[in-house]
């Protein structure tokens, strides 16, 4: 759909008197209410001069944050308020209603914009009972899409109400219960939720298993071949001696190299596979999380975050255009209308491309399918068409979600995948035998689907280029290399593959993930190290007591059938109270049982330090606060005083180095406590190692081919090695 086309359409809306109680819409004053200032700024835009459109900026009416405010001897009623800071906003909805024929509320259609919704027409009710109020919906922001939910409003879907309470006060429950028990057995100031702490604890096991991991060294051999036509291709030693080699010493490797060395090399077999690729299905929430992750290198904050740019309206040209479905969904499901407006565009750019039919995808087992996947909300945005309307990120999104909704309805791809073996003859003096070297490369033989796939094809889908030998050719081996390895122990869980979990486990829903992850990591419960989520020693203390003292809290199965009876309210299947009330007295008599017998764990995490106050002379103590430890004096109330801990010594003054952030995004970066008498700064970790050649510190640095690895802060110094040569020096 053009540019031109949409401006058309939105004229129309403008122009389309909907009838509604013998008064057109010319005549009558509706407002709006969405949840966004940015979706208003859209949706205004497709609406005629009779509409307001206002923003409640989320939730108006919430739980207080000073008290629990749920009754649990009566129902468990929660107590709702309006939300501090914004009764100001209320009121002005409240007055632009009574200014008002008719008020129609468009917050996101979930659990949580059902909710908004509801204490909107509570609030404006009682203020004035006579204006009407409906509720409309909308999967996406454009101009059609809008017009059809003017058209069709409906009721406030009371069960997904329910559904947003019973959640809201369980998580109240479970949180102003184990917080004020934490304060007051480790430390004020922490907190406990529901969903969290499994995450939390989901991760602490990883740490385990990678800690209790015992790396065992193994060799690599790979060789490269020379011909005379073809030039040099390397390739991988697969076979020795008829098995897979093992190779588990330096002294085995070279002894293998030798023998290679002596030996006729030719082209023993070429094996040519054909495979037959089939396009993926469109995004889910929990999908787009983790490609945006594991591609461009997103967290699920961020994604959810540009997402939601993307969603409310982006101006293209003189409008505003909603250029995606809403974000949170767990479903591939496709609208009709959408499958016809993709079809034709691929009909017309990629017809040897266009399946007969429309490629249907199976809804997941678990998903609630109340929003269609996330796509393109005109396929005729292409991204190259509209890359000057959006910043970086926003153009990065958008193209992988184009390119995945474009994709998954086009032809499967066919590739060949070609393998040839080079037999190494082993001279009798060595042993006898062969060894076989392989290389293996794919073709693209009917490209289908990955024509449209370029940020999201795999190197696979790109094709290899393969020498064109033949079987029989005499090879020469041009050079041997050798390469060290160590097993590698089960990965820390990143953004991607937490969210995968949790949702393979059933555990929170789309609207959740990013929030999980966000929560960890501002108490200070988890910290982000190349990408990988690390939990820190009060994460792991919490997640401790937590297992040993309210198993039930951070179990995954008994969080995910919580997960499924939230659904069975929302499904009207059983009652809400009743679902919170099974849960809540063992609960209750768990909290008050530990409260009683716990011994206290305060000042567990408190370290001495050879450092004095510089005020008041008493030693300062290694404490942990909520971003972390620091020095305080151990005076305290009486002494305040408060450093950073000190990471290592300054090469420029020797001063301490210590952690900083720079204002803004609040980056960390490490520098002179003597700022900014001296200016120096490294943005890479220090470790507590001083180098051997220099003396100066080591840091920790993280690259894609070597990992994490030590190196020298001395620029002059190369003392460079990987984290498992410097173990094995210190033994």
């Amino acid at each position: 759909m053009s540019v031109k086309t949409v401006k058309t359409k939105k004229r129309a809306v403008k122009k389309t008197a909907v009838k509604s109680g013998g008064k057109s819409m010319a005549d009558k004053k509706t407002l709006v209410i969405v949840e966004s200032p940015a979706k208003a700024k859209t949706i205004e835009k497709y609406l005629g001069p009779s509409y307001t459109v206002k923003a409640s900026m989320g939730h108006l009416i919430d739980l207080p944050k000073s008290r629990t405010a749920v009754d649990v001897d009566h129902d468990f009623e929660p107590e709702y308020i309006t939300v501090r800071g914004r009764a100001k906003i209320l009121k002005e909805l409240q007055g632009d209603a009574k200014k008002s024929d008719e008020v129609l509320l468009a917050s996101d259609n979930d659990r949580e914009g059902e909710a908004i919704a509801w204490h909107l027409r509570n609030s404006i009710s009682a203020k004035n009972n006579k204006v009407t109020i409906k509720r409309i919906s909308f999967n996406e922001i454009t101009p059609q899409a809008i017009k059809n939910a003017v058209d069709n409003p409906s009721a406030i879907d009371e069960a997904k109400v329910n559904a947003q309470k019973a959640r809201r006060v369980l998580d109240r429950l479970v949180g102003y219960n184990l917080s004020p028990l934490l304060w007051k057995k480790v430390k004020n100031g922490l907190s406990a939720g529901r969903v969290q702490s499994v995450a939390l604890r989901l991760i602490c096991e990883r740490e385990k298993e990678v800690e209790a991991f015992i790396p065992e060294e193994y060799w690599t051999v790979e060789a490269d071949f020379k011909t005379g036509r073809h030039g040099i291709f390397t390739t991988q030693l697969v076979l020795w001696q008829g098995k897979k080699p093992e190779l588990k010493t330096e002294a085995e490797v070279r002894r293998l190299i030798d023998a290679v060395k002596n030996s006729a090399c030719t082209v023993a077999e070429i094996r040519e596979t054909e495979k037959t690729v089939r396009p993926r299905p469109p995004f889910t929430t929990s999908q787009l999380q983790q490609v945006a992750a594991n591609r461009l290198g997103f967290t699920s904050k961020k994604t959810m975050q540009v997402a939601q740019q993307l969603y409310e309206g982006v101006s293209i040209g003189a409008g505003r255009v909603g250029l995606i479905t809403y974000m949170r969904t767990d479903s591939v499901r496709i609208s009709g209308l959408a499958l016809g407006e993709v079809r034709e565009w691929i009909g017309k750019h990629y017809p040897s491309a266009l399946p007969p039919s429309p490629i249907e995808y199976s809804v997941g087992k678990k998903a609630q399918d109340a929003h269609e996947a996330i796509r393109p909300t005109y396929v005729s945005y292409t991204p190259e068409s509209i890359k000057d309307s959006l910043d970086r990120d926003q153009l990065r999104l958008y193209t992988i979600i184009w390119e995945r909704f474009v994709s998954c309805q086009m032809a499967n791809a066919r590739t060949k995948t070609i393998s040839i073996d080079i037999s190494a003859a082993i001279p009798k003096s060595s042993g006898g035998g062969e060894g076989i070297f392989r290389i293996a490369g794919t073709k693209i033989i009917e490209k289908g689907f990955l024509q449209v796939m370029k940020l999201l094809a795999s190197k696979e889908e790109k094709g290899d280029a393969m020498p064109p030998l033949k079987k029989g050719d005499v090879l020469d081996v041009e050079k041997i290399y050798p390469e060290q390895h160590f097993t590698q122990g089960p990965p820390r869980y990143t953004d991607a593959s937490i969210v995968k979990t949790l949702e393979e486990k059933g555990i929170g829903r789309p609207s959740t993930y990013a929030p999980i992850i966000s929560v960890l990591l501002e108490r200070y419960y988890v910290t982000r190290s190349n990408k990988q989520l690390v939990p820190t020693l009060l994460g792991r203390m919490i997640s401790d007591m937590l297992g040993e003292y309210f198993p039930n809290v951070v179990d995954t199965d008994f969080t995910a059938s919580m997960e499924l009876k939230l659904d069975q309210v929302e499904e009207s299947n059983i009652r809400w109270p009743d679902m919170i009330r099974e849960f809540w007295h063992p609960f209750k008599d768990r909290v008050d049982e530990v409260g009683k017998t716990l011994e206290s764990y305060k000042g567990t995490l408190d370290e001495p330090t050879g450092y004095v106050c510089e005020k008041c002379g008493r030693p300062l103590v290694k404490k942990l606060g909520r971003f972390g430890f620091f020095l305080a004096c151990s005076g305290f109330p009486e002494c305040r005083t408060t450093r950073s801990v000190p990471l290592a010594k300054c090469p420029k003054c020797g001063g301490d180095v210590v952690a900083r952030k720079t204002k803004g995004r609040g980056k960390e970066f490490y520098g002179c406590a003597n700022y900014p008498d001296c200016d120096f700064l490294c943005h890479h970790k220090p470790l507590s190692q001083n180098c051997p050649q220099c003396g100066q510190f080591l840091v920790e640095k993280y690259d894609k081919r070597n990992g994490s690895h030590k190196s020298c802060i001395n620029p002059d110094c190369d003392y460079l090695h990987s984290a498992e040569e410097e173990e094995e020096n210190d033994g």
